[in-house]
């Protein structure tokens, strides 16, 4: 199934008056290899693309870095942060995260970069990637074994 058919790039904003250290994602707080997220050093001031609980954050700058974190809540994230969110019943949230976290995403969203000195992902590359088609069932058991794995 491909990704334009299970899930949308959100654009909402929100005031970074209301967000905390703790709830602003940028790729600088964004940890390589799907490692999660630290505290911002700094909050930027004006609006940014608001996220939510469930939402899968990809960096848009250098895409090989294997920047991409499942959010566990609601918050805000830099211009460079694409946040994709599921609309499909027929796709879990975080299979659709673990799915982006595969290599083979990586390699096709990085080959999609332009840029030499700041490479960016092409959001056309992302949203046409096929991830594997799964039932609900086998998503879930996916998701479970993937959690047992990776403890958050």
């Amino acid at each position: 199934m491909k990704i334009i058919d299970i899930a949308n790039i959100n654009t909402e904003k929100i005031e970074t008056s209301v967000l905390t250290r703790n709830t602003y994602i940028s790729t600088e707080n964004m940890l390589s290899n799907c490692g999660g997220v630290e505290v911002a050093s700094t909050i930027p001031t004006g609006k940014v693309t608001s996220f939510c609980k469930d939402d899968t954050l990809i960096s848009n700058i250098r895409p090989y870095f294997k920047k991409v974190w499942y959010a566990r809540y609601n918050g805000g994230c830099s211009n460079d942060v694409i946040c994709v969110r599921t609309k499909s019943k027929v796709c879990m949230p975080a299979y659709l995260y673990y799915a982006l976290c595969t290599d083979k995403f990586i390699d096709i969203f990085s080959a999609s970069s332009k840029g030499t000195k700041m490479p960016r992902g092409d959001k056309n590359a992302l949203l046409s990637y096929d991830i594997p088609d799964r039932t609900i069932a086998e998503q879930q058991h996916i998701v479970d074994s993937m959690e047992n794995i990776y403890a958050y």
